[in-house]
């Protein structure tokens, strides 16, 4: 059965949410580098710490957006 073209919309978004999270965690890591570079080794620890987080709200993301496309997760307008 296809997806309604909200349901097409919420699967795009979370995908993209999920890519967002991605790119943020390498942009962040790259910031923690130079902070430890610079002698900033705990800022760039904390920054480490919340990246850590990244990837599991990432395949979270992803699998909701795979229970969209089997129509597990349904968007509805609101009444």
């Amino acid at each position: 059965m296809p997806l309604t073209k909200p349901n097409q919309q919420l699967r795009r978004d979370l995908k993209e949410v999920a890519a967002l999270l991605k790119w943020s965690g390498v942009d962040l890591m790259k910031m923690a580098i130079r902070l430890s570079e610079a002698g900033f080794e705990t800022d760039a620890r904390e920054l480490l710490a919340i990246i850590a987080s990244f990837p599991d709200a990432e395949d979270k993301l992803s699998a909701y957006a795979d229970e969209v496309k089997a129509g597990r997760i349904v968007w509805t307008k609101p009444k």
